[in-house]
């Protein structure tokens, strides 16, 4: 199986539609949170998933998702048409909040932002990515908590910052890193601008392929891989998706 892994969009359907475009006709799609908001057209984009969600398309929930969720504050400024579709996704579990793969091997995790130590901690440090996914899934309350503007171990998945609160903690962990991951929400470069916004180990560790807008960091002789191309208001004019080849989602579906 093929998987390609899709960042955050942001609300730049145009986007979207082309790199869906361009993926292989049997791939599985895995997009990791922050579909809608910033960008132009996040109904467009809400749209485009609508028909595809199911087997072939695993959707994860990002913070800009989980805001417009029953209980949850509101934190964008700007009204977004489609709540409803969403909660209709939430609610009947075509909208979750991890998954995980393998591909060539390796094992990962798959949610918005990251799984910090003191999350998976909290879990009850599960030993590999299937479990901590279904773990997620079970236990959804984990993706409200922010931490300290979501730059410590404190943020949970859905809003864990790169470089501080997800890296750092990890590479300081004393036992071994029992999975890798993959994730949107922020990145250690700036992309636009082809700058680092870390230095340190995190920045030693890490490679970038900055015309796909990829960032691999070895952790713990681990892979954490960060998806989210930065489209920020204007969309990126150069990106893809990551594709993960002889790949398998373990998550249950």
């Amino acid at each position: 199986m093929r998987i390609a892994v899709i960042g955050d969009v942001g609300g730049h359907a145009v986007q979207l539609r082309q790199a869906l475009r361009e993926l292989p006709h049997d791939v599985t799609v895995i997009q990791v949170g922050d579909l809608v908001d910033r960008g132009p057209d996040s109904l467009g984009v809400l749209d485009a998933v609508a028909p595809m969600l199911g087997e072939r398309w695993v959707q994860l929930a990002g913070n800009h998702e989980a805001q417009y969720l029953p209980g949850a504050t509101v934190f964008w400024p700007e009204p977004l048409p489609g709540v409803e579709m969403l909660r209709a996704w939430w609610a009947d579990g075509r909208m979750r909040v991890a998954a995980a793969v393998t591909a060539n091997g390796d094992e990962f995790l798959l949610t918005h932002a990251g799984l910090t130590v003191s999350a998976w901690q909290r879990l009850g440090e599960p030993a590999d990515a299937a479990e901590a996914a279904d773990l997620l899934n079970e236990r959804p309350e984990l993706i409200w908590e922010m931490g300290a503007h979501a730059r410590d171990e404190q943020a949970g998945p859905l809003w864990a910052e790169s470089g501080a609160a997800l890296h750092e903690p990890w590479m300081r962990y004393g036992g071994i890193v029992p999975f890798g991951q993959i994730h949107g929400h922020s990145t250690v470069v700036d992309f636009k601008h082809e700058r680092w916004r870390c230095d340190g180990r995190v920045k030693h560790r890490t490679t970038v392929d900055w015309a796909a807008r990829h960032v691999t960091t070895r952790v713990g002789g681990r892979l954490f891989i960060g998806v989210d191309p930065g489209h920020g208001r204007d969309g990126a004019g150069s990106w893809r998706p990551l594709m993960l080849d002889d790949a398998e989602v373990h998550a249950r579906l």
